[in-house]
Parts: structure tokens; C-alpha cells; sequence
């Protein structure tokens, strides 16, 4: 596993979502944190723990306090499957390859809470960081894309789901909604996350400045340069650091066909054709590249983030500070569970859906 750089807890309360006066330790000056590229095992959750289990090992052993993972690391990213779809429009048999690919998939994924959430708080307090890790989670028969988020305890401290899911994600994944969009204030600053391309969504961005983000995780599937573009100008915008990991994959990291097939490519790539080429990277709030991005290979892409950093930027720019106008322009956000089944007699005795009682609300 190459290390990309850029040079150079105690005992307490279940960390909870901000209070406005919340803020960083002011102990702490600099943050050695890093992101990993690298690849799920598909269709073997326990063989991708082991993985990533090894990779926080490695980052630990660097002196890494922060280790973010890749979106859908846990479960999955479906790179190239069309689940049947766009390939008839009818009902009836095309899809039928496409509903098995989501049996597999939907038993790949991980319940939350459950014992797979339950080990990777054991690596977290094992290892001693704070671990932002992209999973796909299985509620019922519904999937989402989902962030978990763990302290250096071994506790589970809560999620965020996909609130937007992109083009065929939406066949596949259900929608978050504004019940989970958590920033903790942790010992090393204030830690929320955004997952791929509803990091381009300015409001829900303007609601995690809103909560004061510092630290601001965006596990993504998106490789392509302009990617590079989107992370400096949050950076810029938010003024926070901004870690994003994303897989570096080859077709041999999926099963072979005709098991699993890539679609959209004219042909069946060769087994070692890079279908994902990574691209992770750190910026910090002025703007800098503190690591990466790296095309290369899998990858720990490491840096120190030193957080006098947020202070200098916010004093040109603080979007949800000296430089809002709320008498022009104002954010609500509805921030309510959006349950599809509620029962007024048992409220709170059988709520309709499972709630993350660890993600206090803000």
C-alpha cells in the first residue's frame, strides 16, 4: 500500500452533534489525517472488513487520527451493472438478471446497527481513531448509500445518508432525507461528511456550514478531474478541510463474467483495466492541495491539517458568518425523520422505522 503525504483521546460522553458554541480542542493545533483508495472485495463483506481493517491498521501506524473511506467502501459501488435496466423498457424478462444482481447486492450490504457496525467500532477503538466509513446500508428491502461515523472509543456515533442519489443510483438506493445530515464536534474539529454529487447541492453544503463544519469528509464514485475542481471550491466556500476518498478499482475487483458484467464500456473490459482511477485527495481551506490526488494505484493519501488554517480562511470569508445577508437570503432545513408509516396509537412504542439514536439532532 504506497503512503501519499504532504511531509509532515480520553474517556468521555458519547460525542454529539454541534452546539453553536461547540468547537475544536483548542489543544490540538494540527489533525494528521488520511484517506484511503482502495478497492471493495464485491460481493464479500466480511472479506472487505478484513481489508479495511488492514488499511486502518496501516494509517494508525503512520500517526494518522482521522482515516475516511471511500463511498459505499462496505457493500459496494455497482460500477457498470445496469440491474437490467436500459435494456428494455417491458416488464417482463430483461429484468429478471437484474433483480438476481440486487439479491446478491442487497445481501452484501449491512444493517445498522448490526454486528458489521459493531466490529468496525471495535477498529476504530482498536486502532484509536475517528473512522468516517462509506457503506451501503439494508434497511428492510431498501438500500442506501450511507456514511458511519465512529470514535476512537470503539463507539458508534451515528450516519448520514445519500440525500440525492445520481441517475441509475436511483434504481438501486433509497433517499436520505434531513434527519441525517450530522457534524460532530470531536476533539480534532467538527466532522460531518457529503457523499458524491450531492456534494454539488449548495444548500445542503450551506446546512453542514450552518452546523460549523471543519473537517469535511466527501467519500465519492466521481474520478473524473473536474472532480479536483468541486473539492477546492468547498474548501474555498466552506473554509474547511476537505477529505475526499474515493476506490481505485480494477475489473478483477468485481466477479467475472457472465456473474457480473460491465455495461457502457462497447465491450467486456480485460481483467485489468481500471474501471475507477481513484483520484483522492486533502485541500486545505485556502485552497491548497495538501495530498494527492493520486491516479496511481490504491493508496493511504495522508496530511497534517493544521487548524489555525480555518481561522486565517474564515477571516476573508465566513459564508454563514460576516459574510451572510439572512435578511436577503435564509436556509430552513427540515431536519425530521420522513417516516412512510406512522401509527398515532404507538407512537412511541413501535416506531415504523429504526431510528439512529446515537445522531443527536441539531
Amino acid at each position: 500500500m504506497a503512503l501519499v503525504t504532504s511531509g509532515s483521546g480520553a474517556a468521555g460522553p458519547v460525542i454529539a452533534e454541534v452546539e453553536m458554541n461547540g468547537g475544536s480542542d483548542p489543544s490540538a493545533t494540527t489533525v494528521r489525517a488520511t484517506v484511503v483508495q482502495a478497492s471493495t472485495i464485491f460481493y464479500d463483506t466480511p472479506a472487505t472488513l478484513d481489508k479495511a481493517e488492514r488499511l486502518i491498521e496501516e494509517a494508525a501506524g503512520y500517526g494518522s487520527q482521522l482515516v475516511v473511506f471511500p463511498e459505499a467502501f462496505i457493500g459496494g459501488y455497482p460500477r457498470g451493472s445496469t440491474f437490467g435496466f436500459g435494456i428494455s423498457v417491458s416488464i417482463g424478462n430483461p429484468k429478471d438478471k437484474g433483480k438476481e444482481a440486487f439479491r446478491r447486492y442487497h445481501a452484501a450490504a449491512i444493517d445498522v446497527p448490526g454486528p458489521e457496525v459493531t466490529r468496525l467500532a471495535a477498529m476504530a477503538g482498536k486502532y484509536k481513531v475517528f473512522l468516517v466509513m462509506g457503506v451501503i446500508e439494508r434497511e428492510g428491502y431498501t438500500l442506501y448509500c450511507s456514511v458511519l461515523f465512529f470514535d476512537p472509543l470503539g463507539r458508534y456515533l451515528g450516519k448520514h445518508r445519500k440525500l440525492m442519489p445520481t441517475a441509475l443510483e436511483r434504481i438501486i438506493w433509497g433517499f436520505g432525507d434531513g434527519s441525517t445530515i450530522p457534524v460532530y464536534d470531536t476533539p480534532l474539529g467538527k466532522i460531518g461528511a457529503l457523499i458524491c454529487w450531492e456534494n454539488k447541492m449548495p444548500l445542503l453544503r450551506t446546512a453542514l456550514y450552518g452546523k460549523g463544519i471543519e473537517i469535511y469528509c466527501a467519500p465519492t464514485a466521481d474520478s473524473r478531474p473536474v472532480w479536483q475542481a468541486s473539492m477546492t471550491h468547498i474548501a474555498l466556500e466552506g473554509g474547511c478541510f476537505v477529505l475526499s476518498a474515493n476506490q481505485f478499482c480494477r475489473r478483477k475487483d468485481y466477479p467475472p463474467p457472465p456473474e457480473y458484467e460491465f455495461a457502457g464500456l462497447g465491450e467486456e473490459p480485460s481483467a485489468d483495466t481500471v474501471v475507477c482511477p481513484g483520484g483522492s485527495v486533502i485541500i486545505s481551506p485556502s485552497g491548497e492541495v495538501l495530498a494527492g490526488p493520486n491516479y496511481d494505484g490504491e493508496a493511504l493519501i495522508t496530511a497534517d491539517l493544521d487548524l489555525g488554517e480555518i481561522v486565517r480562511a474564515k477571516f476573508d470569508f465566513d459564508v454563514v458568518g460576516h459574510y451572510a445577508r439572512p435578511e436577503v437570503l435564509s436556509l430552513v432545513v427540515n431536519d425530521k425523520p420522513q417516516l412512510p408509516v406512522s401509527f398515532t396509537s404507538a407512537a412511541e412504542k413501535t416506531p415504523a422505522a429504526k431510528s439512529d439514536s446515537n445522531a443527536k439532532s441539531y
